[in-house]
């Protein structure tokens, strides 16, 4: 197979020879090599950061309009639009997304032209008549940010931080994963092509050492990460050292209540997808689905004939419906969960190993496990693969007290005939968004968790604010 090589980094929106070392992807569902792209080291890190910080320091794009950097980002938004068809491609080689069900790039888009509508509805600048005297409430970009983005939604996640920090008037350092830093050119020619101002946009891929240092890098004000707790709590203490800004998206351990009046026929596609998108690594994936204990037979009966309809296959075959883990390094780690899971008492019922006729590849079946509880590893641990423990509960305050019983607090799920009843079980859940009946997310909503699953909020209106810092102007009267 071809190897399909970048040799030029996007550093402060042009493009420039790289010296350091390769970051070589391997396609997870064939095992073979496929992009190899540079890696930034310290010289393009501080290129791109000084160029950053001139463009703050001077307040060129700051000062830009807010509708006039609406503009720069819908453009790029159409230019991503543009580069969709290859993009799926890439994304199905680079960690297993099948192509068949693909709508990242298309998802990206559109969160994108949402966040660019809105824009009018953000006060930049607030009046107050004030207890004594008068004041002007100034909403100021936080600085230069550095987005860090994981590798399993790239395209998504790093247009996430990447629309919002610059219509709040913030210039950005992207730094893909290396899994996935070959997609992420796409983003920068992208951004190029909508002709951001220089120093605007840069994007770096880079390991773990090279990303400790632009996350360390004193230029940089607010850092916007996506990924495991381990690595937020990594991110936090260097954080600490500067008093950066920080917003952390990190794990879960997701919670499906399934309220007794729960039609399964009617809830099961919801369920079917809410456990297996993306091969089980998402980080509000369905993990763990918390049962009436007099349905739990029914339901594992509706449930595995559901699994049974989910395809295993190559990315790039279109009737895939589930790829391959990523690394064979993650793979391993969800197979040990799984032998985890089985050492502990819990019931294998279905999966736990790799589909048939299936030799080459990073390939696991849809693993369900019963007579879990929550003291259980595999109900514990974000596990970032399609593995699913099923509780069952005796009353409503047992389902509510073991949905909350985890360290976690990114989404829950709440399934009920009874709209009415479902919220106010959600009312009593912790966690940063609950799903009803299982609706697909919403770019106007807040997105971010509670407890280890990080703190802040991305999308919608509360996305964009992060990037912003407040100042007051005291004393302040307009002539």
């Amino acid at each position: 197979m071809t190897v399909h090589t970048k040799n030029e980094l996007f550093v402060a929106g042009s493009w420039a020879p790289a010296r350091g070392e390769r970051i070589t992807m391997t396609d997870p569902s064939t095992e073979e090599p496929v992009y190899e792209v540079p890696e930034a080291g310290k010289d393009e890190i501080d290129t791109a950061v000084a160029a950053a910080c001139e463009v703050h320091d001077a307040g060129s794009w700051a000062s830009v309009p807010p509708a006039e950097r609406a503009a720069y980002l819908l453009r790029f938004a159409d230019e991503l639009e543009k580069r969709e068809p290859e993009l799926n491609v890439q994304l199905a080689r680079e960690f297993g997304a099948p192509i068949g069900i693909a709508r990242e790039v298309a998802g990206a888009a559109g969160l994108t032209r949402y966040l660019g509508s809105r824009i009018g509805e953000v006060n930049f600048e607030v009046r107050l008549s004030g207890a004594f005297r008068p004041t002007l409430v100034d909403q100021v970009p936080v600085g230069v940010v550095a987005a860090v983005v994981p590798w399993n939604a790239p395209i998504f996640l790093a247009v996430q931080k990447a629309v919002p920090a610059p219509l709040a008037g913030c210039p950005v350092i992207i730094k893909p994963a290396p899994e996935t830093a070959y997609s992420a050119f796409a983003l920068a020619e992208a951004f190029e092509a909508a002709e951001l101002p220089a120093g605007a946009i840069s994007v770096l891929p880079a390991g773990r050492e090279m990303s400790e240092y632009l996350v360390a890098h004193a230029g940089i004000d607010k850092i916007s990460f996506t990924g495991s707790t381990a690595t937020g709590q990594r991110i936090a203490a260097i954080a600490a050292g500067g008093i950066k800004r920080t917003g952390l998206e990190l794990g879960g351990k997701s919670a499906g209540v399934i309220l007794p009046d729960a039609d399964f026929a009617e809830i099961m596609p919801a369920i079917l997808l809410g456990t297996t998108v993306n091969s089980g690594q998402a980080c509000s994936l369905l993990s763990r689905l918390l049962l009436p204990h007099n349905r739990r037979d029914e339901f594992l009966d509706a449930y595995t004939a559901a699994l049974d309809t989910v395809v295993v296959g190559p990315a790039l075959d279109p009737k895939t419906t589930m790829g391959p883990m990523v690394t064979w390094q993650h793979y391993a780690k969800v197979v040990r969960h799984i032998d985890i899971g089985r050492r502990e008492g819990a019931r294998l019922i279905r999966g736990g190993g790799r589909p048939a006729g299936l030799d080459r590849g990073y390939f696991l079946e849809p693993t369900l496990f019963a007579d879990v509880d929550n003291g259980m590893r595999i109900a514990r641990e974000e596990i970032f693969g399609p593995v699913i423990a099923i509780l069952p509960y005796k009353s409503e305050e047992e389902v509510i007290r073991l949905a909350n019983e985890t360290i976690y607090g990114l989404a829950a799920y709440v399934q009920s005939a009874d709209i009415g009843h479902a919220r106010a079980v959600a009312s009593q859940m912790r966690a940063g968004n609950v799903h009803l009946n299982y609706p697909a997310g919403d770019t106007a909503a807040p997105f971010g968790g509670y407890k280890q699953s990080g703190n802040g909020r991305e999308s919608g209106k509360w996305g964009l604010e992060e990037f912003l810092e407040t100042k007051a102007v005291i004393g302040y009267q307009a002539a």
